[in-house]
């Protein structure tokens, strides 16, 4: 029992881990997020304007526009000249001696010569670099004008679990920590499930009456198995994309390890989900869920040993007798363990299935992905549960002890 609660302790604490990494790794944090988006953009445009020409690339352009401007500007000039000098004595002489010794198609003649000078001027490193500050700060103006809205109260929280404000050095703690919790819950589960397995073969090769420390040991491992099996998770559910790149402006942009979706779930945890749903039919579901699957293997547990003692002549109630051989097709153990590895097979199809047509529908976009949907020690010491707990009925009809417990 110690080891029992030792898994348990461990695998619930591994959830946890597995459940904090999952939501630090979600889809809505990397590839989802604007912020993100913003972070990796920055970098791209800030490199690209320090490499940009403003003016060479498109000098013929803008002397051709520069000339135009120019033209206009000193037409517009002459005319509001001539319009302020009418109507007075003193303008009139103004405006004869401008004409006399002014002639506007000389001034516009210069106009090239004036575009070259600005462009020459535009073209001086200081005034690049002036222009460029320029563009960069109306580029930041637009980035700290561009931002999404996100409830990142649970991301907080589990910072501060793990004493971390960076949460890619949480996403490495957590990974490390899963991984080593893993390899020692799976050493922790086939050790349990051994040790059972050999108590029972045991008790098949022995051709004497089970004793009564002999069927108690056989007893109170079948119900470590149970509990452990219904309390710690059966199945991980898992959609990632492992890697998801491509090139933006000759620049390679990627995400890695974004969860699509993450469950890992118990069969209490099952239950307690359908029994808090609104629908009235999930809570009859999780009522018959938790009655054949687990308090009818329970009663069948608490008969057997009425029926083992003979408790005042138990063995000859019917009531013994059907928990005890034949409550067996009742308690959908077994129906549960095939339920939960069709899901497993099926949800594990379908995602691959998926995944396989979005990583062919863009050759200019790579995506890696990964179905990480596992069964997980749960579901396997469940399934021994239900194995053996087959046997216990054969030995009690083939070696039992009378121990009459008449009170």
């Amino acid at each position: 029992m110690l080891l029992c609660q030792q898994i348990i302790l461990d695998t619930l604490s591994n959830q946890k881990n597995k459940i904090d990494s999952a939501e630090l790794n979600h889809i809505k944090y990397g590839l989802f997020s604007i912020n993100q988006w913003k972070e990796k953009l920055a970098v791209i445009i800030t490199d690209e304007l320090n490499k940009l020409s403003l003016l060479k690339p498109n000098e013929k352009q803008l002397k051709k526009h520069i000339e135009d401007q120019l033209d206009v500007l000193i037409s517009k000039v002459d005319e509001q000249i001539k319009e302020s000098n009418k109507g007075t004595t003193k303008g009139w002489i103004k405006q004869a001696f401008i004409n006399a010794l002014v002639d506007i198609n000389d001034i516009k003649k210069g106009i090239p010569e004036y575009a070259d000078a600005v462009i020459a001027e535009l073209n001086n490193a200081q005034a690049e670099r002036q222009l460029k500050t320029i563009v960069k700060k109306k580029t930041e103006q637009y980035f700290n004008k561009t931002f999404d809205v996100q409830d990142v109260s649970y991301m907080t929280r589990v910072l501060i679990r793990l004493a971390t404000s960076d949460i890619e050095t949480a996403r490495v703690k957590l990974k490390e920590e899963v991984a080593i919790s893993k390899e020692k819950t799976y050493k922790e589960t086939w050790l349990l499930i051994t040790l059972t397995t050999l108590l029972f073969v045991l008790a098949g090769f022995s051709k004497r009456s089970l004793p009564p420390i002999y069927y108690f040991l056989l007893l109170f491992s079948l119900l470590g198995l149970l509990v452990t099996g219904i309390t710690i998770p059966m199945i991980d559910m898992e959609a990632k994309l492992s890697e998801i790149s491509f090139v933006l402006l000759n620049h390679p942009i990627k995400f890695t390890d974004q969860v699509l979706y993450f469950q890992t779930k118990s069969i209490l945890d099952v239950f307690w989900i359908m029994i808090m749903h609104q629908d009235l039919q999930m809570k009859i579901v999780g009522i018959l869920m938790i009655t054949f699957s687990i308090v009818i293997p329970l009663l069948k547990m608490f008969f057997s040993s009425l029926y083992y003692y003979n408790y005042r002549n138990a063995r000859e109630s019917k009531w013994v007798q059907f928990f005890v051989f034949k409550s067996g097709k009742w308690s959908m153990s077994d129906v549960l363990v095939v339920a939960i590895f069709m899901a497993y097979v099926g949800f594990n199809g379908i995602i691959t299935s998926q995944f396989g047509n979005i990583s062919s529908f863009d050759q200019d976009i790579v995506i890696l992905t990964t179905n990480g949907t596992s069964l997980q020690p749960g579901f396997y010491i469940f399934l021994a549960y239900t194995i053996l707990a087959l046997f216990l009925s054969g030995f009690l009809s083939k070696k039992t002890v009378a121990l009459p417990l008449n009170t």
